[in-house]
């Protein structure tokens, strides 16, 4: 049976102010600014351009210093101003570096200048303004705003080099810190309670370790604390020397480093020094880790919302540490066919991660599993099991715990520690934060002008007047099985009734597409209309000398298409254009593209040695796009001038992954838009459009497409190849062929009704012969 036990002497919420330093600034709110400051820092691209960096530091040196000098009285609160925004960058790089800026500030002022803690966004505007009161009083011929001209010639501006080093170092800070869950309060609190512990085992084990490794949440704390100079100086007064043994924000340690700190972490502690969102993410050797499986960044706005049968998806960071009871190195033997196994509370049925107990030490904490989970999953389970003999298979329980993601949002430092006999567990997370939507269409029966599925029953119903009109349907599905769209395509007109049918085609720009909000509304079993309410069209316009497809949407957003040959889609060409607005633009790429691409992971960890192979090993599958299907949409904006991947679909499979500020419609209808296009062009059914009846999904649960992912550093070789516990892009045949068969590659001989409509009705609706 599990047990749960309190198994430390000393956890880090015992700690209390007489045992470690009390710090004079809100971490927390400080932290949760800086995170906001260099994001914003990281989008202004004109910040990072030379002659304005060159003059913000000359700014930085000349005016806002002395002005912030002549405010300040040693000993008392610095004064509540906030400068000039590319000013404000130069002073937050600057105090990055404790040593250089504490130098820099008794040369030229004889004291420290410190940095008014404001945290409202209301008090930030008056420090701001009384700023610039006071700068244009002192110096009224500078001007407040950073008004060089980027594009032309300047004279030379001599600055301050040791200056100029610690701004070009931070130019990518964000990057550290771009984690979505890094803004949640319950991580910043338990950030705040690890980086006081780490002081305190910095204060008890100074001289046993050369160099202190800092995990990424508590880098982060230590930046927000170095952010404030006169208070961190305050705080630390006692302890500035161990400070100088703390790796860096851009240090590259080395493994021996890393080791030392986890154990003395363990020594102090008895936990896991790592934990989800608190990993080790700086160069090891010269070498980064591996990164992240998933794209999951912060997303201002989700214009999703609108839409009411749409639910957005979060995700969560999972780790899990496993430590042997150190009376059990003596049973080493006796332990040789046990195992844990993992399996989530909910969804993803089939996901069994096993782990040897054999490989478990008794000495320190190790990382089992690193997994990105959706919080519907609601927590995993362990498992101890025991291997049957030689002569039978399978294995039998010893003993169980689980652990739920409501209870670790609870948890001190969103970590706890729980046995199975004589194995100890340590489960850590980060709150839950929204991640991309995943949408999939399947195939539905074929459906009147009115929405009503073609059937007796809705004949019936209609007291036996006839239904005209068929369209094909798709039902939209999202990450966790429910309906929230469907998707009706124009193929033909006529009417149908019991013992008459007189079907007939449609012209071409009359086939169009529509969206309707909703899920289906059942009158007998699978049989039913469709919700009302539609959301998007898809009209097609006639072919013309520049495109030979053409469609504008409900959106307001016209699509063209062209390509070499009618045969292949490899010399396909897309343009995208907004007819009514012109705050962002659009462009389709084929392929994954940014941060969709596909990465060799077997090759990235191997050549982790070398420090000069940075490309990414793109799959065989990916020259062939016909094949694929793979679209990626950037859109251009103006925060993102470069552009920024929104969406990744594939029209052929008619699945798709979208940011929260992307439209889910606009992505449907492109979807569909353009395997409409590409069947029409080939003259054969691509993408199984004559599929004209639900198929058996797989069972609810049972092989989910995104609800746990493993991170490449737990995935172990015999498991790599799985495409559940992967990106639903590595692998999107596999992952979204049904159970039974696979319509992809091989759509199933089906004989279907009059009352569906025979193929030469849709091969005529769909492609011209």
């Amino acid at each position: 049976m599990s047990e749960t036990t309190n198994l430390k002497t000393r956890t880090l919420s015992e700690i209390s102010e007489v045992d470690t330093i009390r710090i004079g600034v809100d971490l927390v709110s400080a932290a949760r600014r800086n995170i906001g400051f260099l994001r914003t820092v990281n989008e202004s691209l004109w910040l990072h351009e030379t002659p304005t960096i060159l003059e913000a530091i000359r700014r930085y040196d000349e005016v806002w210093m002395p002005l912030i000098c002549d405010l300040t009285v040693v000993g008392s609160t610095p004064p509540m101003i906030l400068p000039p925004f590319d000013v404000e960058w130069i002073w937050f790089c600057h105090t990055l570096n404790p040593v250089s800026y504490r130098q820099y500030c008794e040369s030229r002022f004889s004291k420290l200048i410190g940095k008014p803690a404001i945290f409202d966004e209301e008090n930030e505007e008056y420090a701001f303004m009384r700023c610039k009161e006071i700068w244009a009083h002192k110096y009224p011929s500078e001007s407040f705003e950073n008004e060089v001209d980027s594009d032309s010639s300047q004279d030379p501006i001599f600055v301050n080099e040791d200056i100029l080093s610690e701004v070009k170092k931070q130019r990518y800070l964000y990057s550290k810190f771009s984690e979505p869950y890094m803004s949640e309060i319950v991580y910043l609190i338990a950030a705040r309670e690890r980086y006081k512990g780490f002081l305190f085992m910095l204060q008890k084990f100074s001289d046993g370790c050369s160099q202190f490794v800092p995990a990424s949440d508590i880098l982060l704390m230590w930046m927000a604390h170095l952010s404030y100079p006169t208070v961190y100086a305050e705080d630390l007064k006692d302890m500035w020397d161990n400070m100088g043994k703390v790796m860096g924000l851009w240090g590259t340690v080395k493994a021996k480093e890393v080791e030392e700190t986890k154990k003395l972490w363990e020594k102090t502690f008895d936990q896991p020094y790592e934990k989800a969102g608190g990993g080790l993410g700086m160069e090891f050797n010269g070498v980064a880790s591996v990164k992240p499986p998933v794209y999951w960044k912060v997303s201002d706005t989700d214009v999703n919302t609108k839409y009411k049968s749409m639910v957005p998806r979060f995700l969560l960071e999972v780790c899990t540490f496993l430590k042997l009871k150190s009376r059990m190195k003596a049973t080493q033997e006796e332990t040789k066919r046990d195992f844990l196994r993992l399996r989530m509370v909910r969804c993803h049925r089939e996901l069994k991660l096993d782990k040897p107990i054999s490989n478990v030490s008794c000495d320190l904490w190790q990382k089992a599993w690193h997994l990105y989970c959706e919080f519907g999953t609601r927590g995993l389970m362990l498992e101890l099991r025991h291997r049957g003999g030689t002569c039978f298979k399978g294995s039998k329980l010893q003993g169980a715990t689980g652990f739920h993601w409501n209870d670790l949002l609870r948890a001190p430092s969103l970590t706890m520690e729980r046995r199975i006999e004589q194995i100890r567990v340590a489960v850590s997370i980060t709150p839950p934060v929204q991640a991309p939507y995943l949408l999939k269409c399947v195939p539905d029966r074929v459906t009147d002008d009115s929405g009503a599925m073609i059937s007796d029953v809705i004949l019936r119903l209609n007291r036996y007047r006839p239904q005209e009109g068929r369209w094909l349907s798709r039902t939209v599905l999202d990450h966790a099985g429910r309906e929230c769209f469907v998707v009706r395509i124009r193929v033909g007109g006529g009417f149908w009734r019991r013992g008459g049918e007189t079907p007939s085609t449609v012209k071409w720009e009359d086939r169009i597409i529509e969206i309707r909000e909703g899920s289906w509304s059942y009158v007998a079993g699978s049989i039913g209309r469709a919700p009302e309410k539609v959301v998007g069209t898809a009209t097609p316009k006639v072919p013309t000398t520049q495109c030979q497809a053409a469609w504008l949407f409900s959106t307001g957003d016209e699509l063209m298409i062209s390509w070499e040959s009618s045969t292949s889609t490899s010399g396909m060409t897309f343009t995208l254009r907004n007819q009514t607005s012109s705050d962002s633009s659009l462009t389709l790429l084929k392929g994954r593209k940014l941060q969709y691409q596909v990465r060799n992971i077997r090759s990235e960890m191997k050549e982790q040695g070398n420090r000069n192979r940075e490309e990414r090993v793109e799959d065989e599958d990916e020259d062939d796009e016909d094949k694929e299907g793979f679209m990626t949409l950037i859109r251009f904006t103006e925060d993102n001038p470069n552009g920024k991947a929104t969406a990744l679909l594939n029209w052929k499979l008619l699945v798709m992954e979208l940011m929260p500020e992307e439209d889910a419609v606009f992505v449907l209808l492109l979807c569909m838009s353009i395997l409409r296009s590409v069947s029409e062009t080939k003259k054969q059914d691509v993408g199984s459009l004559l599929i004209r009846r639900r198929l058996k999904e797989a069972k609810l649960g049972a092989r989910d497409w995104g609800s746990a992912i493993l991170h490449p550093s737990s995935m172990p070789s015999s498991i790599i190849t799985s495409p559940y516990i992967q990106p639903w892009y590595w692998n999107a045949k596999a992952v979204m062929a049904d159970t039974k068969t696979d319509y992809v590659s091989r759509p199933p001989p089906s004989t279907y009704s009059a009352a569906e409509g025979s193929d030469k009705l849709y091969k005529t609706g769909i492609i011209t012969t």
